[in-house]
């Protein structure tokens, strides 16, 4: 059984390809799917078969997914530019004759009404139109996502945030990874959906304390308007465009986007998740 992983190179992909092999894969049986191949070096020392193509390369993607039968399409992280290139890999899966598909989607992706949701929701809708047989992996919040509350938890004790009362279903992102990979490896997958929340789930006051356990010192949730998490969140140094995008997500996780009561993360690991300060702290 021949299985590719778009998307290699990344974090999350890195850790599909690790749980595949810890799960007795043959590295040559693996195709690390890779838009720079130097990126890859690490994967094709393992003895990993290294697939150089862009997710806007259908030709690419058609010629390094020859001989493939199962593959996890890793969603790609270019808000707005993803149906396109999940489009290209769908159709390129079609051509090369893949057998089974398990897509990385988002938590509770029909209902929600994060910014992130549509082109999941696309996504889903042309693998259904695909023929292809295929496995839902609708991912929550990766623990990783607050790893910068560290910084401001060392410097200020406290956690920004716009969030209020919001629960949040997290779990550390090589929990989904390992989840993909018993999904892609398993049988009698075609057609689930799996809703995969980390429990248990977590306050914004929650990740503050969990924050403090990693670095030793007390921290309190701060709650902001909208306007003063963004400016926060450029203050620490990311780009306007994205801490706006970031900021204007948590009125929508206070409405309960990022909460699930699913196990379904927990029955295909058959354990608990990593909890955020064991995520912090790896």
């Amino acid at each position: 059984m021949r299985i590719a992983v778009t998307g290699a190179a990344g974090h999350f992909g890195g850790h599909v390809v690790d749980h595949l092999l810890s799960r007795g894969v043959a590295a040559n049986d693996i195709v690390a799917i890779v838009r720079n191949e130097a990126k890859a070096a690490d994967l094709a020392a393992k003895g990993v078969t290294v697939g150089v193509a862009a997710y806007e390369d259908e030709a690419a993607l058609t010629a390094a997914l020859q001989g493939v039968e199962r593959l996890v399409l890793v969603s790609g992280s270019e808000v707005g530019q993803r149906l396109t290139q999940h489009t290209n890999i769908i159709n390129a899966a079609k051509a090369a004759g893949v057998k089974f598909i398990a897509y990385t989607s988002l938590l509770n992706a029909p209902t929600s009404e994060l910014g992130l949701a549509p082109e999941h929701v696309a996504t889903e809708q042309l693998l259904a139109e695909s023929g292809i047989e295929y496995a839902l992996l609708r991912n929550g919040w990766y623990w990783e996502n607050y790893a910068s509350a560290i910084d401001t938890g060392k410097a200020m004790g406290k956690f920004f945030g716009a969030a209020g009362d919001a629960k949040v279903s997290g779990a550390a992102r090589r929990d989904y990874a390992e989840a993909a990979a018993v999904v892609v490896t398993g049988e009698d997958q075609a057609g689930k959906v799996y809703e995969l929340a980390g429990a248990p789930a977590l306050s914004y006051q929650g990740i503050a304390d969990e924050v403090a356990k990693v670095i030793g010192t007390p921290v309190t949730y701060v709650n902001q308007t909208v306007e003063e998490y963004t400016a926060a969140l450029e203050a620490a140094g990311l780009p306007a465009e994205v801490a706006a995008m970031f900021a204007g997500m948590d009125p929508i996780i206070e409405q309960g986007a990022l909460y699930s009561e699913s196990t379904d993360l927990q029955d295909l690991l058959g354990r608990p998740s990593t909890s955020a300060s064991e995520t912090f702290s790896a």
